[in-house]
């Protein structure tokens, strides 16, 4: 379950809220009756929801990388999208963007490598370019090598690579949120615990096997 109060429907008093439990839950109410078409809960939504201000933001940023304005071609943006998802460890972010990628007739050897796109023979070199990009984004803060940016620029021009670098960084920022507050796919417990030791270990060195 979701680590904060969800919104009920009854609770909503503002518009955007409103138009988009309509559009997504029809008649429902996602608290007392979760699930959306793409097979989540829809606790994402409902969460956001406490605070309408930020969850009228996040909804415009959905709307802006989306906009027939961008530059940007979409399966690129999407691949960036999904690597972060990857990156970041969101089942969620990770598990919607490869349906995009499907969307948008992206092959699935394409959606498949992207976990190990550094050994994939599938990407063309202007993919491999943003996945690149994606990671020092994504895996390293931000921090990218100058032929990085010499790649993407012998494909993108500055509009593009300024809409990638947003659009992922914006993703990376909500496979973190989601994973902390255990939304979606990412309501899971951390894999990484102590594994108990067998029955009569004694907790000594363990290279000391008290054999002398």
């Amino acid at each position: 379950m979701p680590r904060l109060r969800e919104v009920p429907r009854a609770e909503v008093t503002d518009k955007v809220i409103e138009r988009t439990y309509n559009l997504l839950f029809g008649d429902r109410d996602p608290v007392a009756e979760p699930g959306t078409d793409t097979g989540t809960r829809g606790d994402w939504w409902t969460v956001f929801a406490l605070v309408p201000d930020v969850f009228d933001h996040a909804v415009r940023g959905f709307g802006l990388y989306r906009n027939p304005a961008r530059k940007l071609d979409p399966v690129l943006r999407e691949l960036g999208q999904t690597r972060v998802g990857w990156c970041k460890a969101s089942q969620f972010v990770f598990s919607q963007h490869c349906k995009s990628l499907r969307g948008l007739g992206v092959s699935e050897e394409k959606i498949a490598g992207v976990p190990a796109w550094q050994v994939a023979g599938c990407y063309d070199a202007k993919e491999r370019a943003v996945l690149a990009y994606a990671d020092c984004l994504a895996l390293q803060g931000g921090r990218t090598p100058q032929p990085v940016i010499d790649a993407l620029k012998s494909f993108l021009s500055d509009e593009e690579i300024l809409e990638f670098t947003y659009i992922t960084a914006l993703y990376d920022m909500h496979a973190v949120m989601v994973k902390a507050l255990r939304l979606e796919f990412d309501d899971r417990d951390d894999p990484i615990v102590e594994v108990a030791a067998p029955e009569g270990f004694s907790a000594r060195d363990f290279l000391d096997t008290g054999r002398r």
